[in-house]
């Protein structure tokens, strides 16, 4: 096992348990290690470290696995490890949940992997070559686990890239997943194209989100922006909303969601779906003048890194204050931002600008954040991307 020296004062954050070393942090490497193989880790006096798995390509370097010199990484190590992230979901599941997050690459200690649950199919993103390299293993424990009819590898070429791995996707284990797979999530049944559908297929990250802003849309005028397959739609209206407009650029995301809500048997007169960008749809209802108890926007991720902070703090902005402009005092505006760039502090500071520019005064009183199967690890605060905030206008 070849063997990297780090340079003197950049092992501080390895020794936190933090999973990145960056190249820059390399002072010497012992032996000729191949892209994805695992090698020891050492600071500038010979101390051992941790385990990790390599890439000479990735800004990221190496990616620290285990700190424990006796427990050696390899396939017991493996196998063990997505055990154990497995187990910690195993609450999740019941009659009415059989999809969520089954691996979460470095919050469950398998940095580059990414493991979700649809009902009777696993999907997977492989994002790094150290797990490329041991990806037959994932493979056989999860089938050994859950005996699932098919395990889909999704293609995530960008970010595959960035680990010098080429695109690459398909059927890994079983059945090659039908164009729909009919998935239970709190009680709502949903089609999920796990092929091509958006990231691995559906959002599972909202989860508790949606139940905590479905109890709010009771008897209410709802207006569910980027809604995709219908996740935050389909629950206003299984809470007896009085109406839900629902706005996508996707043609195929609304399509979905129609299906969705027959699937479910919910009462389509109370629905109205637009396929339409959503910041023109937003000065399209302000010029005609309509009205809606609660607006909820969950957009894409605006800022991929930090770099694109700004840019993205002025496209949330102008989002947030389009919405505002549709409430009227008492109503309720549920926002998102998935952007791990973005903390909490710096999105209610956005808002703060959107509500000012927008004429009206917000009160936050509401916190959303990611479920339990996308933990985040105390040594790990990269892992916080998802955030959200109820406000209320007065």
């Amino acid at each position: 096992m070849a063997e990297i020296i780090l340079k003197k004062g950049k092992d501080k954050a390895a020794w936190q348990l933090h999973p990145w070393v960056f190249s820059g942090a390399i002072a010497n490497i012992v032996g000729k290690p191949a892209n994805g193989d695992v090698v020891h880790v050492y600071n500038d006096d010979r101390e051992f470290i941790a385990y990790g798995y390599y890439n000479g390509e990735s800004r990221v370097a190496i990616r620290l696995l285990e700190w424990d010199p006796a427990k050696e990484v390899g396939e017991i190590w493996w196998r063990e490890r997505i055990r154990k992230a497995v187990n910690a979901r195993n609450t999740i599941f019941d009659e009415a949940t059989n999809t969520a997050r089954l691996i979460f690459s470095e919050a469950d200690f398998l940095p580059g992997l990414i493991a979700d649950r649809f009902g009777d199919y696993i999907s997977l993103q492989i994002l790094t070559t150290g797990i490329e390299r041991v990806k037959s293993i994932i493979v056989d424990e999860l089938q050994l686990i859950f005996q699932p009819k098919g395990i889909y590898q999704r293609d995530d070429g960008a970010a595959r890239a960035h680990d010098g791995l080429a695109g690459q996707g398909g059927v890994l284990f079983g059945e090659h997943p039908p164009a729909f797979v009919d998935v239970i999530e709190n009680g709502i049944h949903y089609k999920v194209n796990i092929a091509e559908g958006q990231k691995s297929g559906f959002y599972c990250d909202q989860r508790t989100n949606r139940l905590v802003v479905a109890q709010h849309t009771i008897g209410k005028k709802v207006l569910d922006c980027f809604c995709y397959t219908g996740g935050f739609s389909l629950n206003a209206l299984k809470m007896e909303a009085s109406e839900v407009c629902s706005v996508d650029s996707s043609a195929l995301a609304i399509e979905t969601l129609k299906q969705n809500i027959a699937l479910n048997n919910l009462d389509r007169s109370k629905h109205r779906a637009i396929q339409s960008d959503v910041n023109k749809q937003l000065k399209a209802f302000r010029e005609q003048g309509d009205k809606f108890d609660v607006v909820i926007l969950d957009p894409p991720k605006y800022a991929p890194s930090r770099s694109s902070l700004e840019k993205a703090s002025r496209a949330y902005k102008e989002l947030n204050r389009l919405g505002l402009l549709l409430l009227s005092s008492g109503g309720l505006l549920a926002t998102f931002s998935c952007s791990g760039a973005m903390d909490i502090n710096t999105f209610k500071q956005v808002l703060a600008w959107a509500a000012l520019d927008a004429g009206k005064e917000i009160q936050f009183i509401y916190q959303f954040n990611q479920p339990e199967d996308h933990p985040i690890r105390a040594s790990f605060p990269e892992g916080e991307y998802l955030k959200g905030l109820l406000c209320r206008v007065l």
